[in-house]
């Protein structure tokens, strides 16, 4: 057996029919985190840390059923045989959760009269901070496996409880990402205070991200979707084709106004 053995059981304990499994315990670990941060944040550029917490009140129902949502559309044909999963189990979408938590906090934004683009600019450092934490719960998990390598540094999988599949060295997918994530979160916070105008950051973070995500996706295990690649990939290129326009008309507009134009 190759590679580095993966043997955690993904159920921390059990008490009767309640589990605490590392996958709960960590998602809310990288909720925290990203609340934290993103206090932190607010305080530093003089806004307020409340506003912080009344926008994290839909963004995080709103980023929960998004994630749900992305991920049963991709897995569809499973669920139209298990429909009663469709509200349960752990499978998620990490792009359904930033889309979708970002439409919440939109609707949030409107009710509580925040600037909704000052304030995802504060909101991106501790999104990417979370997914970085939030991917040690899929190592646990088992459920972003890579595919068969024979690289040094693949996961063995050996623990009956996870998803991945038993004693065969994979892709280490979500180490991939963690590494991502904070290249990522290293370029978005040296570039705080340098975008405009405001939501730039939060918009070059979406495109960043979607860079590594659509590589780092042909190392997983996916259903194919359309010429041969994965829902994720998809939606990367769709945000890229959107973002990267986006950022340089808006950078374009700013030379536009400081020359006076």
């Amino acid at each position: 057996m190759t590679g580095i053995t993966i043997n955690i059981d993904p159920v921390i304990f059990r008490v009767g029919n309640f589990s605490l499994r590392w996958y709960s315990l960590i998602i809310i670990v990288a909720v925290l985190a990203a609340l934290y941060f993103s206090w932190r944040e607010a305080r530093r550029l003089g806004l307020k840390p409340d506003d912080v917490t009344n926008l994290a009140l839909w963004g995080i129902p709103g980023g929960i059923i998004g994630s749900r949502l992305v991920h049963v559309i991709d897995q569809l044909d499973y669920y139209l045989e298990h429909p009663r999963k469709i509200f349960g189990g752990e499978g998620q979408a990490i792009y359904g959760a930033i889309l979708g938590g970002a439409l919440a906090v939109w609707i949030g934004s409107r009710v509580h009269r925040i600037p909704f683009a000052k304030f995802m600019d504060v909101l991106a450092p501790g999104l990417i901070i979370a997914q970085a934490i939030g991917r040690l719960a899929n190592i646990v998990n088992g459920d972003a496996a890579g595919k068969q390598t024979g690289l040094p540094w693949g996961f063995t999988y050996t623990n009956l409880d996870t998803y991945a599949p038993q004693g065969v060295p994979t892709h280490p997918s979500p180490v991939y990402e963690i590494i991502w994530d904070l290249i990522v979160l290293g370029i978005v916070l040296r570039l705080r205070g340098r975008l405009r105008p405001d939501g730039s950051l939060f918009i070059f973070y979406l495109a960043l991200y979607s860079v590594g995500r659509f590589f780092i996706t042909f190392t997983r295990v996916n259903n194919p979707w359309l010429f041969g690649l994965v829902q994720a990939q998809i939606i990367a290129l769709a945000i890229l084709l959107v973002t990267v326009p986006w950022l340089v008309a808006r950078a374009h507009w700013v030379r536009k106004e400081t020359s006076g134009g």
